[in-house]
């Protein structure tokens, strides 16, 4: 078993997508391997232009609960996922599209961000990298 991190990133949900990413960049930061497989409303993100789109999983508010955390991170200068992702990538961490939900979606690869794309991969391909992992998350 590797010293590694894999998560499911199920949601699309601003604050779950932080949580992840700061969880993975934290993996990658102490020397660790990290794996995120995007799935279902997860995925939606990784299309181009809908990382930094998503609602708050709670007190959304039509959108003025997003508007006030964003300001509040904004001001503890917490970085923005765009960046997050980029040093995700950057540190070596590998992104999953999983090609059933882009099937049952209808999500061409070309739809998505393909340079932050590592690989496309199903249930297998999650589990391998599970198996392989001493830390498995769902997000």
């Amino acid at each position: 078993m590797a010293d590694k991190a894999t998560i499911i990133v199920h949601s699309g949900d601003l604050d779950k997508l932080y949580s992840a990413l700061i969880v993975a960049n934290g993996a990658l930061a102490m020397g660790m391997e990290a794996s995120l497989f995007f799935t279902f409303w997860g995925l939606i993100r990784l299309k181009k232009g809908e990382l930094e789109k998503g609602g708050l999983s709670r007190m959304n508010l039509f959108g003025l609960g997003r508007w006030m955390i964003r300001r509040r991170m904004k001001r503890a200068n917490v970085a923005s996922l765009e960046r997050l992702m980029q040093d995700f990538k950057e540190l070596g961490g590998k992104i999953i599209a999983c090609d059933m939900t882009m099937e049952i979606m209808g999500i061409k690869l070309e739809d998505l961000k393909e340079d932050l794309i590592t690989d496309c991969g199903a249930v297998g391909t999650y589990l391998e990298e599970a198996r392989q992992s001493k830390i498995n998350l769902f997000i």
